[in-house]
């Protein structure tokens, strides 16, 4: 299985992290790639940021996703998720998605701790659309970004158990998301200090990512993540105009 990560921001130190943390995760015979947005913000942390990460992400996976089996949309809030279902013919899995869905198998509600402070509304408003909001107990964010976080993460393991404890003491979570591509690796090293379990949300989605690929599910011709129609573009990359010009044309797996 060929497994690609997608990273919709532009710093490609942080899909290496992404894809180094998903090659521990994987069994022998998968393979892992990683790829980095072309343009747009150095690290997602507002609407205006996600709203250009999403492009940036479909531009991606008309690129490269040609030679996967399986997609993850390595960024935490999911930019582009439901667009790239829509025109990718492989399963796309987003990190938000799988945390959130493997955090309510383990705990009847889950808290969400990341970096940056406009990721509290945005969060809960994607764990309202994914039908999750009775779950979530609740969203922390600390000062520094998930970018900053992954440049020093020693320095911020101690704030980030103390906020994942205050998420299970104060908030109820029974299980906490340590969320975002710039903190992949880091909940195993903070697990001993919080009362809850706390799920790394790269190894998240990667293990959804790969349990959804081995299914070999086909690519329903109706519903919401159907082919769109072929559509004339404007001023695209060439790779994704190729996208909208062909889509649905000979796609039968998702």
């Amino acid at each position: 299985m060929r497994l690609l990560c997608i990273n919709p921001n532009t710093t490609a130190s942080v899909t290496e992290l992404v894809v180094a943390t998903a090659r521990r995760s994987v069994p022998e015979g998968v393979s892992v790639s990683g790829v980095t947005g072309r343009f747009g913000p150095r690290y997602i942390a507002s609407r205006a940021a996600a709203a250009v990460a999403g492009h940036a992400a479909l531009e991606l996976l008309a690129t490269h996703g040609g030679q996967a089996d399986v997609v993850l949309l390595a960024c935490f809030g999911d930019p582009g998720l439901e667009a790239l279902k829509e025109l990718s013919p492989v399963p796309v899995i987003g990190l938000a998605e799988a945390a959130c869905h493997a955090a309510c198998l383990v705990a009847r509600r889950f808290g969400v701790v990341t970096g940056g402070e406009r990721w509290g509304p945005m969060l809960e408003e994607f764990v309202a659309a994914q039908g999750l909001s009775g779950r979530l107990a609740g969203v922390r964010t600390v000062a520094p970004t998930g970018a900053a976080i992954a440049q020093d993460p020693d320095s911020a393991l101690a704030m980030l158990a103390a906020t994942c404890r205050a998420a299970a003491a104060e908030d109820g979570a029974g299980a906490v998301i340590l969320a975002g591509a710039g903190l992949a690796g880091l909940a195993g090293r903070i697990a001993a200090d919080v009362p809850v379990p706390v799920i790394c949300s790269v190894e998240a989605g990667v293990r959804m990512a790969l349990a959804v690929g081995s299914l070999g599910l086909r690519k329903p011709a109706g519903g919401p993540y159907a082919p769109p129609p072929p559509v004339e573009t404007l001023g695209l990359d060439a790779a994704l105009a190729a996208a909208f010009s062909s889509a649905g044309h000979d796609r039968e797996r998702i």
